[in-house]
């Protein structure tokens, strides 16, 4: 098989590419959110709280929790040419700070959801947000990821942006329900067989 073809879906090359017999193997999309609403985002995080759970940054003390954590949903995580995850070993995980910042939800002592964020030309980029299954559809995503645009935007960044799989609907209603607005819808073609 030839190599992956990602577009834009407004790209003309789309319509080339299924006359020439490539077909549609995956989706994906990407978000942006500019002057988030403050009071949108501490409601977020005050429902996690007022649920039983705390939400903070994390250190790179963490990174153990956080490769644990990692490690269960792998398996969740939606594989494509555009999506890949990879967690790599803890090493990899400690090598995430200090560029990156990441921000926990705990429940008790077990990190139960957390998203990883840092400042890449002028947005406070999201890398991913990972919860475990049994918290999810409880808010847990929304919560972390709201309380690090809250810590962001009191460094002064205002813009903001993240993607994923399009079968990951789950994601992209969480960013949505923050005031993200969907900007980007990629297609990733293959040749046909």
């Amino acid at each position: 098989m030839g190599a992956y073809e990602i577009v834009q879906d407004s790209d003309p090359r789309c319509a080339e590419l299924e006359a020439a017999g490539y077909r549609v193997v995956a989706e994906s999309w990407a978000v942006r959110l500019f002057d988030p609403d403050r009071e949108l985002l501490e409601s977020a995080v005050r429902r996690a709280t007022v649920g039983g759970l705390s939400v903070r940054e994390l250190g790179p003390e963490s990174a153990s929790a956080l490769h644990t954590l990692e490690s269960t949903n792998q398996p969740d995580y939606p594989d494509t040419p555009a999506t890949h995850h990879h967690v790599g070993e803890l090493e990899d995980v400690r090598a995430l700070w200090p560029e990156h910042r990441v921000f926990g939800a705990l429940d008790g002592s077990r990190l139960v959801g957390a998203t990883v964020i840092r400042e890449h030309k002028g947005f406070g980029d999201t890398a991913f947000t990972s919860v475990l299954a049994p918290y999810r559809r409880r808010g847990v995503g929304q919560a972390v990821k709201a309380a690090s645009i809250l810590a962001f935007l009191d460094i002064g960044i205002t813009r903001f942006s993240t993607g994923g799989a399009a079968t990951n609907q789950a994601s992209l209603q969480a960013n949505q329900s923050l005031g993200y607005v969907l900007t980007e819808h990629w297609r990733t073609y293959a040749p046909t067989p």
